[in-house]
C-alpha cells in the first residue's frame, strides 16, 4: 500500500494506514499462511483502488469523519465485492465520531428539522428552543414520554405559531399530499432518529442490522425516485428544494444520515421490518 502511494505521487507513514483499518475507511488485509513465519497480509484490488480514491480525496476532504463517507457509499453502492459489511460498520461509527462531533452531527439535524417546519411568524426565542431540545435529545440518545412532550410541545410553536393557528382548531400540513409534513411525521422521525443514535453509540449496530437498513435504503430509494417528480411539482416555497434531484456529491454527503435514520425505522417500525421481510 505504501509503493501504491508513493508511485501515485503521495507521501504517507504506515500508521496511517493501520488506522484507516481501524476506522474502516479501509478493510483488513488478507492473510497469508498462518501461524508463525506467515508472509504479509495482502489488500484486495478494489481494495487499493479504494485506497488511491481516499489518498486523492484526502485534501478536499481532510477530516476522518467526511473521508470515511466515501467506503460507506461504496458498501451502499457497489456491495461487498468492494466494502465488506464489517468495514462499513467501522466507517459508519467513524462518521458518527463521539464527543463534540456527535454533537455537531446532531445539531445539524436539529438545523434541518427548524428549516422544515419553520413559520415565518414563529419567534427566534421559539426557533432557539425546538433546537435545543431536539440536539439534545438527539444526543443523548435516548426520548422519555416527558421529552416527546416537551419536543412535540416546541415543534408546534415553531410550526403553528399560536398567533395563526391558536383559534382555529386546525393542524398545519406542509409539503406534497402524497408526502405531508406535520408535526406527528416529525416526531415519527426524530424516534426513529434517536433509536439509532443510542444503538450506534453503544457500538450495538450489528452487520446484520446494517445489512437490513441497506436493504430498506434501496427499497426507498427505489420508490422514491418513482415519486420525486410529482413531489417535486407538488411543493412549493422553501420546502421544494427538499424534492429536488441530488448530485452525487449531495447523495455521499446525506450517505451517514440517510442509514441512521433507516436503521432506527427497523428498529421502531413494523412497516418497516415488513417491507425489508418482504424484499426478494
Amino acid at each position: 500500500m505504501i509503493e501504491d502511494a508513493r508511485a501515485a505521487g503521495f507521501d504517507l507513514q504506515k500508521r496511517t494506514i493501520h488506522d484507516w483499518i481501524r476506522r474502516g475507511l479501509l478493510d483488513q488485509p488478507l492473510r497469508r499462511g498462518a501461524g508463525r513465519g506467515s508472509r504479509p497480509g495482502l489488500h484486495s484490488e478494489n481494495q487499493r483502488k479504494l485506497f488511491l480514491l481516499l489518498l486523492t480525496k484526502r485534501d478536499e476532504m481532510p477530516k476522518l469523519p467526511t473521508l470515511a463517507l466515501i467506503p460507506l457509499s461504496i458498501w451502499l453502492l457497489w456491495g461487498h465485492e468492494w466494502v465488506p459489511t464489517r468495514q462499513a460498520r467501522k466507517a459508519l461509527a467513524t462518521w458518527f465520531g463521539d464527543g463534540a462531533r456527535r454533537k455537531q452531527v446532531c445539531h445539524e439535524a436539529a438545523l434541518g428539522v427548524l428549516k422544515q417546519l419553520d413559520h415565518p411568524l414563529a419567534s427566534e426565542t421559539a426557533r432557539a428552543r425546538l433546537v435545543r431540545l431536539f440536539e439534545a435529545i438527539s444526543y443523548r440518545g435516548r426520548m422519555t414520554a416527558a421529552d416527546r412532550g416537551e419536543l412535540e410541545a416546541a415543534a408546534r410553536v415553531v410550526f403553528e405559531p399560536e398567533s395563526v393557528f391558536g383559534s382555529t382548531g386546525l393542524v398545519r400540513a406542509v409539503g406534497p399530499s402524497a408526502l405531508p409534513l406535520t408535526v406527528e411525521a416529525l416526531i415519527t422521525k426524530t424516534t426513529a432518529a434517536v433509536e439509532a443514535t443510542r444503538v450506534l453509540r453503544d457500538g450495538g449496530m450489528t452487520e446484520e442490522l446494517l445489512e437490513q437498513a441497506k436493504t430498506l435504503y434501496h427499497r426507498s430509494k427505489h420508490e422514491y425516485a418513482q415519486l420525486r417528480p410529482t413531489l417535486e411539482a407538488q411543493t412549493a416555497g422553501p420546502l421544494s428544494a427538499l424534492f429536488l434531484e441530488r448530485t452525487l456529491g449531495q447523495e455521499v454527503n446525506a450517505v451517514g444520515t440517510n442509514l441512521l435514520f433507516v436503521a432506527g425505522l427497523l428498529m421502531t417500525s413494523p412497516q418497516a421490518r415488513e417491507a425489508v421481510a418482504g424484499t426478494p
